[in-house]
């Protein structure tokens, strides 16, 4: 196999249009590929495109491009080929090539990832997340445990800090939250119960009905763009502006299996459009930001700022002791002080 070698010592980003957004592209890629198999990979994803989901957009073109069309990845949405919470185990089976999932759906099934579950980590932004999160993931128990499922991680889908957004009477403080029905995924959920709140984990795409209906008072959900993307600010009556409860971890995942029959020359092909895939999902996210807050300011729903003296104390009963909680209840199991420190040393960094 010819694998050709652009001059150009770097990648840039130009943009292109897409549905009113403009999206970077790479403008001169690294490596040019078109000598080479068929291959076409079926991708699992959940709900519909949304600035989540750009990264993998932006993946399967540049690697349809760069192989001149011969190794495609299809991207199903709306679970047409596996549900969300059953991913991994789609993946085990090999029943698809590619999927992304969210740890915190099944935490006992790849503990070293919920450690970039904790609630309050020192996850500043975009990039300290994407490297905090590499980090973890080329840790040897996080290898160890994805490959059990016959996977291997290729990158994170970076998911902004969450928020609450609920219907009912706005809580003006955090103990107005007590009692209340919250869809709180991983170490939020921990977060949830210290202050009195009642957690529930339930995938993305069942939190509409839920909500509508008052199964649960209010959603997390990472801020902005995953409300107006699963359509909660059509029914909600508030929604949180300064709580930076945390995110979760949703990796990108191949089957091994199919991952190894695939050529080098394809592989850095797919190593070399992350770059691509993290710039177009933070354009998403920022251009989805831009459009929901000017839209929610001339809506009925209220936001609301918590003070910042809750907001402290908040964060000194929800954040570290639920850190040095999960260390303890799984010491044996994965280095679990090992994971922590890494996150906190490479966030300092």
């Amino acid at each position: 196999m010819k694998i050709l070698t652009a001059t150009a010592a770097s990648i840039a980003l130009a943009g292109f249009a897409f549905g009113g957004t403009v999206m970077p592209t790479t403008a001169e890629a690294a490596t040019k590929v078109c000598d080479g198999p068929k291959v076409n990979w079926r991708f699992s994803f959940w709900g519909k495109r949304r600035a989540f989901t750009e990264g993998m957009e932006f993946v399967t073109k540049q690697v349809s491009d760069q192989t001149c069309g011969n190794f495609k990845i299809k991207l199903f949405y709306g679970e047409q080929l596996s549900k969300s919470k059953e991913n991994l185990d789609s993946i085990s089976v090999g029943a698809i090539d590619a999927t992304s999932f969210c740890a915190a759906y099944h935490p006992g099934k790849n503990r070293p990832l919920n450690v970039l579950d904790l609630p309050f980590l020192p996850l500043s932004d975009f990039d300290v997340m994407r490297k905090v999160h590499d980090a973890v993931y080329k840790h040897p128990a996080s290898v160890k445990a994805l490959d059990k499922w016959n996977a291997v991680i290729y990158m994170s889908n970076i998911l902004p800090q969450y928020e609450y957004m609920g219907r009912g009477k706005p809580p003006a403080s955090v103990a107005d939250f007590k009692g209340k029905r919250l869809r709180a995924l991983g170490g939020m959920g921990r977060a949830a119960k210290a202050i009195g709140a009642v957690p529930t984990t339930m995938p993305a795409s069942e939190t509409y009905t839920a909500l509508q209906r008052g199964t649960v008072d209010a959603i997390g959900f990472p801020f902005t763009y995953s409300f107006a993307a699963y359509k909660l600010d059509e029914v909600a009556d508030w929604y949180t502006t300064n709580m930076s409860l945390g995110s979760v971890t949703c990796p990108t995942v191949f089957n091994k299996t199919a991952y190894n029959k695939i050529p080098a020359g394809y592989k850095k092909v797919l190593d070399e459009a992350i770059p691509g895939a993290y710039a177009a999902m933070k354009v998403g996210y920022a251009q989805k930001d831009k459009e929901n807050l000017a839209r929610w300011g001339k809506s009925k729903m209220k936001a609301i700022k918590i003070p910042e003296s809750e907001m402290a104390q908040f964060r000194k009963i929800g954040g570290e002791p639920l850190w040095k909680a999960w260390v303890k209840e799984n010491e044996g199991k994965i280095p679990a002080q090992e994971l922590l420190d890494l996150v906190l040393k490479t966030a300092k960094q």
